[in-house]
């Protein structure tokens, strides 16, 4: 119970510093990976060891999420979203940014209705950047003009 209660606390505390404002692909990386580092934290130690752990994880998390976002430019959002609408699930889409050298690859991982949308996928985004593979998991849906908006 304690485990959950502190994954909960998590989730929500950093969901909670974005509120409602509008997030950009670097914001959702942070927050995405933040929550996942913060939850694969939680898995090791106890006591305090365990609460260095979860912080740690959620700080280092929050980093790499924040670095794919963050070097996403305008064609890259735009293969992201092609690879959103017509993509089977489980089948990557790869591409490799010549003016950053940064490569990408995104699956989408699973259709599912997120807030009355039906037309949402989640997905798994892996970046290599700069030599260093970061990946981050998230979910995005179809806008009524047919483009793809990260919602988490």
């Amino acid at each position: 119970m304690k485990k959950i209660l502190s994954k909960l606390l998590i989730a929500i505390t950093t969901l909670s510093l974005f509120g409602c404002a509008e997030l950009t692909n670097q914001d959702v990386g942070t927050v995405s990976g933040g929550v996942i580092g913060g939850l694969l934290g939680s898995q090791f130690g106890q006591g305090s060891g365990q609460l260095v752990a979860i912080g740690a994880g959620t700080l280092v998390g929050a980093y790499l999420g924040g670095s794919i976002g963050k070097s996403m430019d305008d064609a890259d959002r735009a293969r992201m979203s092609h690879a959103l609408e017509t993509n089977n699930i489980g089948q990557p889409a790869y591409w490799q940014n010549q003016k950053t050298g940064t490569s990408y690859n995104v699956v989408p991982v699973k259709n599912v209705d997120y807030h009355g949308n039906r037309y949402c996928r989640e997905y798994r985004s892996t970046a290599n950047i700069a030599g260093k593979r970061e990946q981050v998991y998230g979910t995005a849906c179809r806008q009524p003009d047919g483009s793809w908006k990260i919602v988490k």
